[in-house]
C-alpha cells in the first residue's frame, strides 16, 4: 500500500468521524420501532431525579446507575431513543454491547527480573483486574498464606459468582502479580507482591456486556481509596461504533483516569485481518482507541529471555484507530505462549489441554498449576503490573508521567520488516515495524525504573497523538496535544516518538513529519464497526466478525502459531 492509497484511506476514515451528528448509534437505524433494547446513556452533567424522571416518562425503564460514570443503563422500545437523545442533559445513547475477552521468559525478556532484585514488587498498590474473576491460586498468596485477592465483586447478569469459570482472568493476575509459590519462584509475574482487586465483568465463555464493564470501571474508582487502586487491566474489548468521545466505554476508562487510575488495555488481536484489504491497520478496539490510557500491542519473545529474537506478533492489532486517527498502540510487551495461572476445570483449560504446562517443566509435582496462553490480553498485564512497579517507587506518579515513563524508556530499535508463515494454513504475514505496529516501542521495565532523567519536568497530560495526513506532500503528521510536557517530553526529537520509530524528522512544535519504510500505514474502506472483532478470539480469523462466540472460543489460547 502507498501513501496514496493512505491518502484515500484517510480521507474516507475523515468523513466517517464528521458523519457523527446524532446522539444515538447507528445500531438503532437496523431496528424495529417496538424491539426492547437495553442501552447506556450517557449525560453531558450530573445526572438529577428531574432528568430520570423525563427519561421515565418517555417509556425507559432505569436498570443500572452508576456512582462516577456519567452514564445509565435503560430497557426501552428502539423507536424512542431517539426522543430520548433529544433530551436536554443527553449526552449519547448505544445499545449495550457484548464485549470479549483477547512465564519465567516473559518476566526476564521486559528486565523485571532485575527491578525485582533491587526490591521493586509492587507491594502496597492495588490492581483492578477487570475480566472473567480471580480465583483463589497459591502464586497469589502472601508467604503467609494469605490471600492477595483483598476484594471480589461480579457485576455478570444473574451471576453472583466471583470464581473464574473462564480461567482468563486469574491466567491476567498471574502475569501482574504471582509470585511463584507453585515453582519454586521460578515463573513470576511482574510486580509479585500487588493486591489484586477482582471485578469480573465476564461470563465462563470470556464475554460480557458494556454495562458489565461499565459498572466494574465506576466500581474501582469507588474502591480507590480503600485499596490503593492505582491501575485497572482490561484485556477485553470490542469493535469501535463512534469516535472516543462519544463511545461510553471510552468515557468510562477517561472516568478512571480523572480519578488518578492508570488505565492499560489490549490493543485487539485483529492484525492479521485482511478481510477488507486493510493488512491489519485500523483495527484497533474499544476502548484501547482512546487516547488517555495505555494500548498494549504483543511482541513474541520466542521462548527466549533475550530480547534479540523478539519480533512484532502478527495477530497484534494495529492503528491508527478508526475514525479518529489516534497513533495506537502505544507499547508493546510479550504476550506469546505466556506462561500464567491455571484454573482447574475453567473454561480454557477444558478447550486447550494442551495448554496445560507439565509441572515437571519446573520442576514441580502433582497437580498443573500454570497454563499458555497468547494474545494482546497476556501483553496487557505485563504492563500492568510495571505500572505497579513504578507507583511503588514512586507514588506520587500520575497516569500521564506512568504513561510517559514506560514509552520514554521503551526501546525503540527494530528491524524494517519480519515474516512469518501459519503453519497450518501456510498463510504468510510480513509485519513492518511502523509507528501503528509498535507505538512508542518494547517494553523495558527496569529501564523505566531507572531512567530518573526521565521523570525530570514530566507534568501535563500525555494524549496519543493524532495521525493527519498532507496528501500535497505525502507525509504525515503526528498532531499532539499543545503542553509544554507534550511537546517537549513525548513528542521531541529524543522522545517517545523518536526518529527510529516515526522514520522522520522531529521537532519541539508537537509534531512530526512520518516517512514510513514500508509504504504501509492504513487501512482502507474501514467503516464503524466492520469487520472487527476482539481479543483472543481473533489470533487465528481473518473473518471473525463481532458476536461470532462459537468461533471465538475456539480460537482463544492456541498463541501465535508462527512461532511455537
Amino acid at each position: 500500500m502507498n501513501l496514496r492509497r493512505w491518502s484515500s484511506t484517510f480521507l474516507l476514515l475523515t468523513g466517517l468521524a464528521i458523519a457523527q451528528p446524532s446522539k444515538q448509534s447507528s445500531e438503532f437505524s437496523g431496528l424495529a420501532a417496538n424491539t426492547t433494547v437495553q442501552v447506556l446513556i450517557q449525560f453531558s452533567g450530573s445526572v438529577n431525579s428531574s432528568l430520570l424522571s423525563a427519561i421515565a416518562g418517555k417509556g425507559a425503564t432505569n436498570i443500572r446507575s452508576f456512582k462516577h460514570v456519567k452514564s445509565a443503563v435503560f430497557q426501552l422500545p428502539a423507536g424512542i431513543a431517539k426522543l430520548i437523545a433529544a433530551l436536554p442533559g443527553v449526552k449519547y445513547v448505544s445499545i449495550d454491547r457484548q464485549v470479549q475477552s483477547h512465564d519465567a521468559v516473559t518476566n526476564a525478556a521486559v528486565n523485571a527480573n532485575l527491578a525485582q532484585q533491587y526490591g521493586w514488587t509492587g507491594q502496597g498498590i492495588g490492581v483492578a483486574v477487570i475480566d472473567s474473576g480471580v480465583s483463589s491460586h497459591p502464586d497469589l498468596k502472601t508467604p503467609g498464606g494469605a490471600s492477595r485477592i483483598v476484594y471480589s465483586q461480579s457485576f455478570v447478569a444473574n451471576d453472583s459468582s466471583t470464581a473464574d469459570a473462564y480461567g482468563h482472568g486469574t491466567h491476567v493476575a498471574g502475569i501482574i502479580g504471582g509470585n511463584g509459590a507453585s515453582s519454586s519462584g521460578a515463573i513470576k509475574g511482574i510486580a509479585p507482591q500487588v493486591n489484586i482487586v477482582s471485578l469480573r465483568a465476564l461470563d465462563a465463555n470470556g464475554a460480557g456486556t458494556d454495562s458489565a464493564v461499565i459498572a466494574a470501571i465506576d466500581e474501582a474508582i469507588e474502591l480507590k481509596n480503600q485499596y490503593n487502586i492505582r491501575v485497572i487491566n482490561l484485556s477485553l474489548g470490542r469493535g469501535v461504533y463512534e469516535n472516543f468521545q462519544q463511545d461510553p466505554l471510552c468515557q468510562a476508562v477517561e472516568a478512571a483516569y480523572q480519578a488518578g487510575i492508570v488505565v492499560v488495555v489490549a490493543a485487539g488481536n485483529n492484525g492479521r485481518d485482511n478481510s477488507v484489504g486493510n493488512q491489519g491497520y485500523g483495527t484497533i478496539n474499544a476502548p484501547a482507541n482512546d487516547p488517555f490510557v495505555i494500548t498494549v500491542g504483543a511482541m513474541n519473545s520466542g521462548g527466549t529471555t533475550t530480547r534479540a529474537d523478539d519480533i512484532v506478533a502478527s495477530y497484534s492489532s494495529k492503528g491508527p484507530t478508526v475514525g479518529d486517527h489516534i497513533v495506537k498502540p502505544d507499547i508493546l510487551a510479550p504476550g506469546n505462549l505466556v506462561t500464567s495461572l491455571y484454573v482447574p476445570g475453567s473454561t480454557l483449560a477444558q478447550e486447550f489441554p494442551g495448554n496445560v504446562v507439565p509441572p515437571s517443566s519446573y520442576g514441580g509435582t502433582g497437580n498443573p498449576a500454570y497454563l499458555n496462553l497468547s494474545g494482546t490480553s497476556m501483553a496487557t498485564p505485563v504492563v500492568s503490573g510495571a505500572a505497579a512497579l513504578l507507583l511503588q517507587q514512586n507514588p506520587n506518579l500520575t497516569p500521564d508521567q506512568v504513561k510517559a515513563l514506560l514509552m520514554l524508556t521503551a526501546t525503540k530499535t527494530f528491524p524494517s520488516l519480519s515474516t512469518v508463515a501459519d503453519p497450518i494454513t501456510g498463510v504468510i504475514y510480513t509485519d513492518y515495524y511502523d509507528i501503528f505496529s509498535v507505538g512508542a516501542g518494547y517494553i523495558d521495565v527496569y529501564a523505566a525504573l531507572t531512567d530518573s532523567s526521565a521523570v525530570t519536568g514530566l507534568g501535563g497530560v500525555a494524549l496519543s497523538p493524532t495521525a493527519v495526513f498532507n496528501s500535497k506532500t505525502n507525509t504525515g503528521v503526528l498532531v499532539a496535544d499543545s503542553s509544554p510536557y507534550a511537546s517537549n517530553i513525548i513528542w521531541g526529537s529524543s522522545g517517545a516518538w523518536a526518529d527510529s520509530v516515526v522514520w522522520g524528522t522531529t521537532n519541539l512544535s508537537g509534531s512530526a513529519s512520518v516517512k514510513t519504510s514500508s509504504g504501509i500505514v492504513a487501512g482502507d474502506s474501514i467503516s464503524w464497526g466492520d469487520s472487527i472483532s476482539w481479543g483472543d478470539s481473533a489470533i487465528w480469523s481473518s473473518s471473525i466478525s463481532w458476536g461470532d462466540s462459537s468461533t471465538a472460543a475456539n480460537a482463544v489460547g492456541h498463541g501465535d502459531r508462527e512461532k511455537k
